[in-house]
């Protein structure tokens, strides 16, 4: 019944799991504590596409989650399917301040597929805790026309609750 879902967490894995949960080896006294899931699990594991807007550093971007509060592509491959989620369904982009990425389809392991201006795919990878695959051709993204930009300040989010202030 939903398309698509925005999302977001402390930690995301070269699969698109996410963590919200936890910081530290210890379930009973971790390091940091997070809010939990709040209904994302739900919307990873059922609606077509998720995507997740965070912004680009190692620290976020981990080679493991510490712990898995919303699934992405598990493991990898088929391991989604396999695990009891509608086939079709799953991570669709990672929307960062510095790229684009999505998923290759086999491996289901992240990709850089555009960055932004200002930015370079080293500066992606520099700030990302796993090596991320790349596609074929990596387009740089324009930035937003003065038009764009006064429809999202002044008519969407007039009172910067999303853009900031």
């Amino acid at each position: 019944m939903i398309d698509y879902t925005f999302l977001g967490g402390a930690q995301i894995d070269m699969y698109g799991n996410l963590n919200s949960t936890r910081i530290g080896p210890d379930h009973q006294k971790p390091k940091v504590r997070f809010p939990g899931s709040g209904g994302a699990n739900d919307l990873a594991s059922f609606c077509w596409r998720m995507l997740v807007m965070t912004p680009q550093d190692s620290k976020r971007f981990a080679e493991k989650c510490q712990f898995i509060t919303t699934p992405g592509w598990l493991t990898g491959g088929d391991s989604r399917e396999k695990s009891g989620l509608p086939k079709g369904a799953g991570p669709y982009k990672i929307i960062t301040n510095m790229a684009v990425m999505d998923f290759e389809p086999e491996s289901k392991r992240m990709r850089i597929i555009a960055v932004n201006p200002g930015y370079s795919e080293k500066d992606v990878q520099a700030n990302c805790g796993f090596e991320l695959l790349k596609a074929k051709k990596i387009v740089e993204n324009k930035p937003p026309t003065a038009k764009e930009l006064s429809i999202l300040r002044d008519q969407i989010d007039p009172y910067r609750y999303v853009i900031g202030r």
